[in-house]
């Protein structure tokens, strides 16, 4: 590497639609700006795309998680990229674009190879497609949970593996905060009938083990014992038409139609949340990290999961009397009507923070140059 050229470091992900993976690229794309580098993203686009390129971070778009007979060529892109722009460290966060990336580095001569890094975001299947994950000079994960996953699945050498959870920012996320009133009229005015009622949301992609389905069945048990309980449903629908007709044809038949609400995909997340007075975790999968979850805790607004994953360790830190057993509905029920007269005390969240994971991810890119010996 030449010396003071201002590194370069490269993102690699699917797309930048939505989710903690997508939001997390883009938190690191600011921070690497913010402190002097050059940071660069390739996907295929998506809605979070423009915050990038607000945050003057560099996009290039490619189809990088398409599974096509066409991928070699994605593969001499990739190549041709990294040497036209000298890029330092490559970064991929997902299976697919993992391997392009893999390939085309084993194409380029040692003395000009970036360093490749990948974070393990999920348990994924364990095979030889899923291995990709843990060839990197350095492995990233995202839980305790997931690097016993990897330790327990892969030949990898320990030492190559980071511990970093992701974290949220407490001057966005913090327990005193309130929505502006304006937010307040333009929520009751599309959801007028919210107002008045207990709110409790179930913030998740819609797909079947995300645990909307026991989220009804806790509605409709809980509304028997409080009527004034009302159910939100965050989510993404996109793609998951069959399981949400599927569900508002179980909520139709437990005749609570009036009691639950799809939201669909939004970015006021946080004033959502905020006005919730619970927010429930209830995967019946356990999720790698789980960041709504801890958004929600950093709120101050309480959350109650099943206990198993990213989101227990959080929990343990922070709420640990919100932890249920896995698909235990009356022990979810009963507790929440404990907490809905007597709302339990939350730790700050002093822990699992942006500013961690951010100075960790930096830490993790500038030890590896210097280990390759580029420095």
């Amino acid at each position: 590497m030449v010396l003071n050229k201002k590194i370069s470091i490269l993102q690699v992900l699917p797309d930048l639609n939505s989710g903690g993976v997508e939001r997390g690229t883009l938190e690191i794309n600011k921070y690497l700006v913010d402190m002097g580098y050059r940071s660069i993203v390739i996907s295929n686009g998506g809605r979070m795309e423009e915050e990038l390129k607000s945050d003057k971070g560099e996009h290039y778009k490619l189809a990088i998680g398409k599974k096509s007979i066409f991928t070699i060529f994605t593969v001499i892109k990739m190549i041709n990229f990294i040497k036209k722009n000298e890029i330092d460290i490559v970064h991929a966060r997902s299976r697919l674009p993992a391997w392009v990336c893999y390939l085309a580095l084993k194409l380029i001569k040692k003395s000009i190879r970036p360093v490749f890094i990948t974070t393990v975001h999920g348990p994924y299947s364990v095979n030889y497609y899923s291995s990709i994950m843990t060839k990197g000079d350095r492995v990233i994960v995202v839980s305790k949970m997931i690097k016993k996953y990897v330790v327990r699945n892969y030949n990898i050498d320990k030492k190559k593996i980071f511990l970093n959870y992701r974290g949220v920012s407490s001057k966005y996320f913090f327990q005193k905060f309130k929505p502006t009133r304006a937010w307040l009229k333009n929520w009751y005015k599309e959801f007028p009938h919210t107002k008045g009622k207990i709110i409790f949301t179930l913030p998740a992609r819609i797909t079947r083990w995300k645990g909307q389905d026991d989220f009804i069945k806790l509605i409709k048990e809980i509304t028997l014992i409080n009527p004034n309980i009302h159910g939100l449903i965050v989510g993404d629908e996109k793609n998951k038409h069959k399981f949400t007709k599927d569900l508002k044809e179980k909520i139709k038949s437990l005749k609570i139609r009036k009691q639950i609400t799809f939201v669909g995909h939004r970015k006021d997340l946080r004033e959502i949340m905020s006005i919730s007075k619970i927010v429930f975790s209830l995967s019946k999968e356990p999720e790698a990290f789980g960041r709504i979850s801890l958004e929600s805790l950093s709120l101050g607004i309480p959350v109650i999961a099943y206990s198993h994953g990213g989101v227990e360790e959080q929990l343990k830190k922070l709420l640990p009397n919100g932890l249920v057993g896995i698909g235990k509905i009356d022990a979810v029920k009963n507790l929440a009507i404990r907490w809905i007269s007597k709302p339990p005390k939350i730790r700050k969240n002093t822990f699992f923070t942006i500013e961690k994971m951010l100075e960790n991810s930096l830490a993790v890119y500038k030890n590896s140059i210097k280990k390759k010996g580029n420095f």
